[in-house]
């Protein structure tokens, strides 16, 4: 029996007319259709939950079923929480927006001096450093968050400083990072005083260390080679303020409820108006292309602020932004003028699910007429994995598969470095080269053709990638190139 919450004694006259009727039925077949095992879903009107309830499973091998209180990993939802955090700094005369991030971070420092001197706090929070993601420094690594911010220095930017949108984690870590210089204290315990606490968020954490003997917290899933299966949860504590946040509906609901009143709470007021509007103020331009053409489906506009992406929607101001590390994916959305908000948590990454129930509700919120958004999306994510087949094929058919490797295999294993991310070693294993990066990326190399092997990684839900060794005039390996991600030299 579908778990249900519906908080009678706050319900508004017009919910009726404003959730879509048909709600239930359209997510159970969504589920269905995306292979998508549960969602959470929470919608908010003014200071009034009018719905939050689970769908679905919590683990397909258990059977378990989704609740209101069902705990999932809300991703990247988790910046406008950090945001928010230096936001009560800045609120209580100890921090500035403007401040060089360097007078709270000492010795951060950025790849090109100038940009460094002038990075300020705002610049961390609004991704315009002009650096490119550099995720593998963290993903899966065992670099502390001071060890990751150490090597930053030796990320080589991709654009100009402050030239154009750049989604970048780590610039959002450094941020969470100055709470301990002015507090004391780590991000992690502040939010839970300053934030969770006094939200009443009681099932909400920032580590997935936290979920330990705790029976209701959804499995992350992911979909290899056809089939929806459970993925072991990824551990996010050295990018912590970028991402690890875990939550449910229900606390997130009350997150949505904060928000919606511009940072007050029950009555309480947590944040000045002042700086809860400087949060939703465009900072940088995000152009309406690529990917964003899909998350922001007929807006006119883009732009992010700190910790949220700010759009157009039908007339309507859209404050949200989504949330995906392995195998969970959320949306949360604010239509502050219209004091809507809905949150929707899912256990599969590979998934648009979450875009389009947020859409389904919009619509009816505004009364437009009804659309597909779950079939509409599902073909565009279809064709994205055609897309992806087809360029696998052509590859594929340009192998050259009686093409032998240049050295013995045993002349390929060894170790390498890089100046950005931690070393890699190359091993002979049971007459195959072993790939030996983070926990994320490591796995067995098969012969491909020439001096390029494919990797399949042990985290078989991150596929496989190609690797090229690049040899110098002697015959020995020069390079070690994993494509799209970096390279490495003999140590």
């Amino acid at each position: 029996m579908r778990c249900l919450l519906f908080v009678l004694f706050l319900l508004p006259a017009h919910a009726s007319d404003t959730i879509p009727k048909d709600l239930d039925t359209y997510i159970d077949k969504a589920l269905k259709d995306w292979r998508v095992p549960g969602v959470g879903l929470a919608i908010v009107s003014g200071d009034r939950v009018v719905l939050a309830r689970g769908y679905g499973v919590q683990d397909i091998d258990t059977g378990r079923a989704v609740d209101e209180h069902t705990v999932f990993a809300v991703g990247s939802t988790t910046k406008a929480f950090t945001a928010t955090a230096l936001a009560m700094l800045v609120d209580q005369g100890k921090l500035k927006w403007d401040d060089p991030a360097g007078k709270h971070l000492p010795g951060f420092q950025l790849y090109d001096p100038a940009a460094g001197r002038q990075l300020t706090v705002r610049d961390l929070l609004c991704h315009r450093t002009g650096l490119p993601r550099g995720d593998w420094l963290w993903y899966g690594a065992d670099y502390t968050r001071e060890q990751v911010l150490e090597r930053v220095r030796h990320l080589p930017p991709q654009w100009g400083f402050r030239e154009r949108f750049g989604y970048q984690n780590i610039m959002f870590l450094a941020a969470g990072q100055i709470i301990p210089r002015i507090e004391g204290y780590g991000w992690d315990g502040y939010l839970r005083d300053k934030i969770f606490t006094p939200l009443g968020m009681k099932n909400t954490s920032t580590s997935t260390l936290a979920l330990k003997g705790k029976d209701n917290t959804a499995s992350p899933h992911a979909e290899i080679d056809g089939k929806t299966v459970v993925i072991p949860r990824r551990n996010l504590d050295n990018v912590g303020p970028a991402g690890s946040i875990n939550s449910s509906a229900y606390d997130m609901a009350r997150w949505l409820r904060f928000n919606l009143n511009e940072g007050s709470f029950d009555g309480k007021k947590m944040l000045e108006p002042k700086q809860f509007k400087e949060l939703m103020t465009p900072q940088t331009v995000v152009r309406l292309e690529g990917r964003y053409v899909y998350f922001f489906a007929d807006a006119r506009f883009a732009a992010y602020g700190l910790g949220w992406f700010l759009h157009d929607y039908h007339g309507a101001w859209v404050a949200d932004h989504g949330g995906s590390i392995d195998g969970m994916r959320a949306q949360i959305t604010l239509l502050p003028e219209k004091k809507l908000g809905v949150v929707i948590l899912t256990n599969l990454n590979q998934t648009l699910l979450p875009i389009a129930i947020k859409n389904r509700v919009l619509d009816s919120w505004l009364g437009r007429p009804e659309k597909d958004w779950s079939g509409y999306y599902l073909e565009i994510f279809r064709k994205l994995l055609d897309a992806q087949k087809e360029n696998e094929k052509k590859r594929t058919e340009k192998r050259k598969a009686d093409a032998l490797p240049s050295l013995p295999l045993a002349r390929y294993a060894g170790d390498y470095t890089n100046t950005i991310y931690k070393p890699l070693k190359i091993s002979l294993k049971d007459g195959k080269l072993y790939f030996g990066f983070t926990k994320a990326l490591s796995g067995t190399m098969e012969h491909w053709h020439y001096d390029t092997f494919r990797v399949t990684w042990d985290a078989a839900h991150m596929g496989r990638n190609y690797v090229t060794f690049h040899l110098d005039a002697d015959g020995r390996v020069a390079r070690v190139v994993l494509e799209n991600i970096t390279e490495f030299t003999p140590k």
